[in-house]
């Protein structure tokens, strides 16, 4: 399980900027810590641990960006308006924090879709993977996804105060 966590972990991490310092062995090393803990855990099968693996990256990558961003926007640093300048586009570590709140409001509605999309996303299974962790058909994980990527894009874009036009 070790090697495929990492493997996982630094599939992850791919995605991620480049001047970021987690690797994929402390990622994987800090998620263990997080699931295991001071006690002996027992998994009621491979579901249940990539699950437990998933939250604890996504807690870990989530926590990370908000420390980053937090760094960023103190510290005693000058008030410039934003009228003023040209801004680029949102970083990473925004978009981890936008995709965590969003996710957190689809698993209210829909759980086991939030499952998956914690699974691909967060911790990089395939699509076959993922679908044999949760118990599913590959084509039913696609059409879970493909109506999670709808439903996070519209919550994302809505949070930012962005219009959705049918086109897009």
């Amino acid at each position: 399980m070790y090697d495929e966590l990492r493997r996982l972990a630094a599939h992850r991490l791919a995605g991620e900027r480049h001047a970021h310092t987690l690797q994929p062995t402390a990622l994987v090393h800090e998620a263990w810590r997080k699931i295991a803990g001071n006690d002996a855990r027992v998994w009621s099968g491979r579901e249940h641990f990539f699950a437990a693996a998933a939250e604890a990256m996504r807690r870990i990558l989530v926590d990370r960006a908000r420390r980053r961003l937090a760094a960023k926007r103190g510290g005693g640093a000058e008030h410039v308006d934003a009228d003023e300048v040209d801004l680029p586009a949102p970083a990473p570590d925004d978009r981890v924090l936008a995709m965590d709140e969003a996710l957190t409001k689809f698993a209210l509605v829909e759980p086991r879709k939030a499952k998956l999309v914690n699974l691909k996303y967060f911790v990089g299974l395939t699509f076959e993977e993922a679908a044999e962790a949760l118990g599913i058909a590959v084509p039913t994980a696609k059409q879970w996804m493909a109506y999670a990527h709808a439903w996070l894009r519209v919550e994302i874009q809505s949070a930012r105060g962005e219009g959705v036009s049918p086109t897009d």
